[in-house]
């Protein structure tokens, strides 16, 4: 009887254990936002248009409809040659030739 309440116990410890580890590490990582136009050829986390299935897809350099995920707050102020504004956008865009 000692020996499945020692294994029971064991593992309501372990599980907690899981628990605060897995909150913790959550609330250390940044809040993350899709960022189009930003992305190089080959290195895309999704959407790189039509014939693509998803991450890694994009054939072209900061494609427009190709994004990543970066920090909350980031996307607006990285660079990308094709975008209207020069910089990332939060929604896909058509590339301007420059």
């Amino acid at each position: 009887m000692n020996l499945s309440r020692s294994a029971f116990l064991a593992g309501v410890v372990a599980t907690a254990m899981t628990g605060i580890v897995a909150d913790a590490s959550a609330q250390s990582r940044p809040a993350r936002e899709k960022c189009y136009g930003i992305s190089l050829a080959g290195y895309n986390d999704c959407s790189a248009g039509p014939g693509t299935s998803c991450a890694g897809t994009s054939k072209v350099d900061y494609e427009g409809d190709a994004w990543k995920l970066v920090p909350t707050g980031t996307c607006t102020k990285t660079r990308s040659p094709t975008s209207p504004t020069g910089f990332g956008q939060l929604t896909a865009f058509r590339e301007v030739r420059r």
